[in-house]
């Protein structure tokens, strides 16, 4: 443990009569430096699930610890196996996460990949979906207003769906604009993606019967450089750019958006997650989850 971490951690419970534990920044090593987070979430309780880009493993990590301890064990599933996007659905328990595995002798290397919930209690398997093709990127999720899971394929520019306690998704959108969705998320009842290759911003209409239409280029007061995991806070998108370094706040009026830097200087920062007056951020380059107060 570094003396500067045990130095803000003393600070933090110095200051616990006058401030909330979540108002201090944290920095949490994920088992190590070479864990490649690539997404965390929340879960009921301030417990932190955290997948590992490098290994088969997604962690959990109890609150007021700063020891990352196995939760999902995938080293079964084949060589190579790894884990994207994590969300945790508290209305239903479950943990919703995408496992990569890579196609033996491939070239270039084609992966298949799976959706798949767990119980977030006890870690044991609730669902499992392949998704379709020789080759896919099961990226990340959002929750909607219909309760359904939203779910980004990167490789094969697709959106699908999955119905709140259906087995198997459903294709929802496939657009050659979506070709490197990454982000996906609902703000206020409305459907956001961004795009990891063209440093894009989208809006997904979304019709009266549930049709999804074209996706709208949001115009953005400064360019981004490779947007990644992405969130909603506070009326306002929570945004990684992975490429930068950065965290973004960035506001939506109509088809523009107006991008304000609340954090940068991180290795490879790939997903952000709010939870009360706390951003989490999964520092891919350094192993790390990370913490900042949200900003008021």
């Amino acid at each position: 443990m570094s003396k500067l971490y045990v130095r803000r951690l003393a600070t933090c419970i110095a200051l616990s009569t006058v401030l909330t534990q979540a108002a201090c920044a944290a920095e949490i090593l994920i088992a190590d430096a070479k864990s490649q987070p690539e997404s965390l979430t929340v879960a009921p309780g301030g417990v932190l699930m955290v997948g590992s880009a490098s290994t088969p493993f997604i962690y959990k990590v109890r609150p007021g610890s700063i020891a990352a301890e196995k939760f999902v064990d995938a080293s079964a599933e084949g060589a190579g196996t790894f884990f994207f996007g994590m969300l945790a659905d508290a209305p239903t328990n479950t943990l919703w996460a995408c496992q990569l595995t890579p196609v033996p002798g491939t070239s270039p290397a084609k992966r298949h990949t799976t959706l798949r919930g767990f119980d977030l209690s006890s870690g044991t398997q609730k669902v499992r979906w392949d998704l379709p093709g020789d080759n896919s990127t099961c990226n990340d999720f959002s929750i909607g207003p219909d309760k359904a899971l939203y779910i980004s394929d990167t490789a094969n520019s697709k959106i699908y769906k999955l119905p709140a306690g259906a087995a198997s998704a459903e294709l929802f959108l496939e657009d050659h604009a979506l070709y490197g969705i990454d982000g996906i998320t609902f703000l206020d009842g409305t459907l956001y993606v961004n795009n990891v290759f063209s440093n894009n911003l989208y809006r997904i209409p979304i019709d009266a019967a549930g049709k999804a239409g074209h996706p709208v280029d949001i115009w953005m007061d400064q360019p981004l450089k490779g947007p990644d995991g992405m969130r909603a806070a506070n009326g306002k998108l929570l945004l990684a750019e992975n490429g930068s370094g950065k965290i973004d706040l960035i506001t939506i009026s109509g088809d523009k958006a107006s991008v304000v830097v609340i954090k940068e200087g991180l290795k490879t920062p790939t997903a952000v997650e709010p939870a009360g007056d706390t951003i989490w951020i999964a520092e891919r380059g350094a192993g790390k989850a990370v913490s900042m107060p949200m900003p008021k």
